[in-house]
């Protein structure tokens, strides 16, 4: 038996707790412990007695049990008896919700994912971190969890759009994995009206016999009006989109010109004939370039915006900064990382102006390998601010009106043109993969309306600079990694296993082999790409190539990046944009002066947080793009176009439109009277009776029939399908099909709410 008198002093992490409280409590691993000594659930008195806490620190420890309780260690049984979590055979994951009222349990350990049932769903909400116990199978067999504890919830505050029905309102989330309705409490819609787009907090939680209730904090404005797009998806995502008052008034408290204080410690390179080259549209310039010949090779100079001189750890920019990881880019608007009066102005390289910067200054052989570099804090003045459009003018007419503009700088225009050409060289010496992408614009009228979507052209220009920032972001990795300083890593895996033999089994189908082995290269794939180049399937070859690859995120742990063919490779040249690249020039002048930079959080979880931002400002663009063109396919009702199916699913063939750059879906019931099957490996729908074969890259006529803006999903028929009738004739509306889906205005009450959404089976996770 244990001395009730010395229960305390036998704590293991005694010392650890007294280092880190004036008044020690049993950590949490002690208290653990005990509960598994009890070997029983314990009430929390008799808890409290065992341990010996007295009645000061009571109010303490039950803080520290209810943290224990949310991080999944311990949990209440109905009769508020604590457990110990490990004893129950719990699993403490993240709930996913799927736009047909289902969800899956995302465990926190890595094992496999659980399915969570309509009726579980009812519990929680999308986002929420739960315990849950593993159950029995469904009629797929996919293994069912039933919810136990919801530990914390992941929604307070959403977006949606209001409703009334017999009086009662209710709230449909924009987020379509949110998928029960939201009460509106009584007198709490703030005098919203149907219809309109409001933001909503929740006052109750959904449980087992109750809905989700909220109160109507905020309203955006009715649906279709101009810019709504984008406030739903900022507040969906829950993109910072505002300036805390600290980090607005830190911002407005810099001088608009470069102070000759800061000189000091810097190289001056103001006479340099740096110049910036971006695009028309650009505000906020991050980076200017020179080059110049030097023996066989070149010196290539890269000047960045030194933002960490303004930007120091810990203060309320760079928390914010930190917050929002990355600048976000809509269609005709910008949600900046850092204020305007940083972004756009005292750390923007405007011409002719002095800007305070890092530079990587490099000397280039002329087989475009990197022979050494160095990075120092400097003051310099663009000389120039050119488009892209303008350097390719430049290039190919060197005695027009352009070059004649800007002749002062059109010799070393000129010299960076040679080094391009040295380092495209360079680039498929290494084996670099470079997929053809095409790029689309937004042209918009003067009231906000899509006039078209047109193809971005990229030019010599775009490559230039391209290559000129790899090459400095490849010196900011390699001299980190050589002076052995952690920093986060621009990191992109090759193919998993499961995705390498896809693609092989893939390719043999059309007598072509991905060589490499277990561990193929980015050579190979480059080699390959070399081979399906102007073949009338080189579209489908190339996709099927991409989708094989992981998505390249930030990590502090040096893999190297499969595509570009690096060991090593750091984002260095957009501090003003992304937050990885200010800590690589924190990083880099600590090294320069002989310290150390840390950071505030630990390096992995640096990685993690910018990465997820990243994806989530993705998102978030897809999102309103996604409903920018849903609003312009409205004036394209009933047309007929041409396209390519771009993706294949279970449920049916997605086509992108060549003249339009939209895509949209032709659902497996449309594709004919048979029974269709999906194969994953094939990218194909294969008609079991008729043999009819509809393959990633196909060739298709389809007609849009349907637009849906609350959903953001289009939907098209084939033009005409073998054995069917009633089809519309080409070019115009089937009646019968399109009714009043181009009517953006709300109609639907919560029972037909899941009339408006796809029945059929969709991907995992959706």
């Amino acid at each position: 038996m244990i001395n009730k008198k010395n229960i305390r002093t036998l704590d293991p992490f005694l010392e650890r707790e007294r280092e880190q409280y004036e008044h020690p409590l049993p950590s949490r691993e002690y208290i653990l412990q005990i509960l598994n000594e009890q070997g029983m659930p314990i009430d929390q008195e008799d808890l409290c007695s065992l341990l010996e806490i007295e009645l000061h620190e009571e109010e303490l420890f039950i803080r520290r049990l209810r943290a224990m309780e949310r991080d999944g260690q311990i949990m209440r049984n109905r009769k508020r008896a604590i457990c110990v979590m490990e004893k129950l055979d719990l699993i403490k994951g993240k709930v996913q919700g799927h736009p047909d009222g289902f969800g899956f349990l995302i465990p926190e350990d890595g094992s496999p994912d659980l399915m969570i049932s309509a009726k579980e769903m009812h519990k929680v909400l999308h986002g929420d971190t739960v315990m849950a116990r593993a159950g029995g199978t469904d009629r797929r067999g996919r293994r069912e969890a039933s919810i136990v504890e919801v530990l914390e919830h992941g929604t307070k505050r959403l977006v949606g759009r209001l409703y009334v029905e017999h009086g009662i309102l209710f709230v449909v989330a924009e987020n379509r994995r949110i998928s029960q309705d939201i009460l509106v409490a009584p007198g709490e819609h703030a005098g919203a009206q149907p219809g309109q787009v409001v933001m909503l907090e929740l006052v109750q939680q959904p449980s087992k016999h109750a809905q989700p209730i909220g109160r109507i904090v905020e309203i955006l404005g009715n649906y279709a009006d101009p810019g709504m797009e984008i406030e739903i998806a900022l507040r969906k995502h829950d993109l910072p989109h505002e300036f805390p008052h600290d980090a607005k008034r830190q911002a407005e408290q810099f001088s608009e010109q470069v102070l000759p204080e800061s000189y000091s410690g810097r190289e001056d390179v103001r006479q340099l004939p740096l110049v910036t080259i971006d695009g028309e549209t650009a505000r906020d310039f991050d980076d200017a370039v020179y080059c110049e010949p030097a023996g066989a090779g070149f010196r290539l100079v890269v000047a960045i915006a030194d933002v960490s001189a303004y930007v120091e750890p810990g203060d309320a920019l760079d928390q914010e900064a930190l917050n929002r990881s990355t600048s976000v880019y809509f269609p005709r608007r910008v949600i900046p990382m850092l204020p305007e009066e940083l972004s756009n102005g005292l750390c923007s390289i405007n011409p002719h102006v002095e800007r305070l910067c890092m530079v990587c200054d490099m000397h280039i052989s002329g087989a475009g390998e990197i022979e050494k570099y160095r990075f120092y804090p400097s003051v310099m003045v663009s000389k120039a601010r050119l488009t892209y459009n303008q350097v390719a003018d430049m290039l190919a007419n060197p005695q027009g009106e352009t070059a004649q503009q800007f002749a002062t700088v059109l010799p070393h225009v000129n010299h960076l043109y040679t080094l391009f050409q040295t380092l495209l060289k360079a680039r498929a010496k290494r084996g670099a993969i470079d997929f053809e992408t095409v790029e689309t614009q937004m042209m918009f009228n003067a009231d906000g309306k899509i006039e078209r979507i047109v193809p971005v052209v990229r030019n010599d220009a775009h490559k230039l600079i391209e290559e000129c920032m790899l090459a400095a972001n490849v010196c900011a990795a390699g001299f980190l990694h050589d002076h052995e300083h952690p920093v986060l890593y621009r990191v992109h895996e090759g193919p998993t296993p499961e995705k390498l033999e896809a693609v092989r089994e893939f390719f043999k189908e059309f007598g072509m082999e991905l060589g490499g082995g277990d561990e193929p290269e980015a050579g190979d794939y480059a080699k390959l790409l070399k081979q399906i180049k102007g073949r009338p399937d080189a579209g489908l070859l190339q996709t099927v190539m991409l989708r094989s690859l992981r998505q390249a995120r930030y990590c502090p742990d040096n893999v190297g990046h499969f595509g570009l063919g690096y060991e090593a490779y750091a984002h260095f040249t957009s501090p003003i944009r992304r937050y990885p690249d200010l800590l690589v020039h924190r990083a880099i002048k600590a090294v320069l002066k002989g310290a150390q930079y840390k950071p505030s959080e630990k390096w992995d979880a640096l990685g993690i947080h910018c990465s997820q931002n990243e994806r989530r400002a993705d998102d978030a663009t897809r999102d309103v793009e996604a409903w920018l063109k849903c609003f312009y396919m409205r004036d394209h009702l009933g047309s007929v176009f041409d396209g390519t199916i771009s993706s294949v699913t279970g449920f049916g063939l997605f086509v992108a439109l060549d003249d339009l750059f939209v895509e949209g879906l032709v659902h497996v019931s449309e594709l004919g009277s048979d029974y269709f099957h999906f194969d994953a490996t094939k990218h194909q729908m294969l008609g079991e009776h008729t043999g009819k074969r509809y393959r990633l890259g196909d060739r298709v006529r389809v007609q849009v029939v349907r637009v849906d803006m609350e959903s953001t999903k289009i939907d098209f028929v084939l033009e005409s399908v073998p054995g069917e009738a009633g089809k519309g004739e080409a070019g115009k509306v089937d009646p019968g099909r399109a009714g009043a889906w181009g009517d953006s205005a709300p109609k639907k009450g919560p029972k037909d709410k899941k009339d408006r959404k796809d029945k059929k089976d969709k991907k995992h996770h959706g």
